[in-house]
């Protein structure tokens, strides 16, 4: 995969200074935020989804796989996988249905509620989550660009920002 031609600016940083010069001081700084959160998030999930396409995920599939791996019967219900990950009903049917076409995924009834279908890993899908994971932390999240002290300090002010906007409690 080509790398996107780098600029020789920042266009937020731009960006910024037009909302200062158009009269919208006071909202540039928040417009900056929320524009470079939105930049990183595409960047990440590209870096993402290129370390884990050859071994056919994208990192929608992988966060399902983990998601299952992490709990302690390695299976879940389908709409406590959209709670936990925090997506739509229908990215957790699409997710599940291509981790199922590659066989690292089963449904399965709940044995304490037949109206609720179960998501398990098999032991392909284990293996699978375990050398993606390898992949992951070898290519993506060794090095993200700033050292560690600057990531804790990132993750607990995204954490703040996170919680500002409702997205925990």
């Amino acid at each position: 995969m080509a790398e996107p031609r780098r600029l020789t600016f920042d266009p937020i940083a731009e960006a910024h200074r037009q909302w200062e010069t158009h009269g919208w001081s006071k909202q540039a700084d928040a417009m900056a935020v929320v524009t470079s959160i939105m930049r990183l998030q595409q960047v990440f999930l590209a870096r993402a989804d290129a370390v884990l396409r050859p071994l056919g995920l994208t990192f929608a599939r992988y966060e399902v796989l983990m998601l299952l791996s992490f709990s302690r019967r390695g299976g879940l219900p389908l709409g406590k996988i959209g709670e936990r990950l925090q997506v739509n009903p229908a990215s957790v049917t699409n997710a599940v249905d291509r981790l199922e076409a590659d066989g690292l995924v089963t449904r399965q009834p709940d044995p304490d509620d037949g109206r609720v279908t179960l998501a398990r890993l098999t032991p392909s899908g284990r293996r699978h989550a375990l050398d993606a994971t390898d992949a992951v932390n070898g290519q993506l999240f060794v090095d993200v660009g700033v050292p560690e002290p600057t990531l804790r300090r990132l993750f607990a002010l995204l954490a703040e920002l996170r919680r500002a906007v409702g997205d925990f409690s």
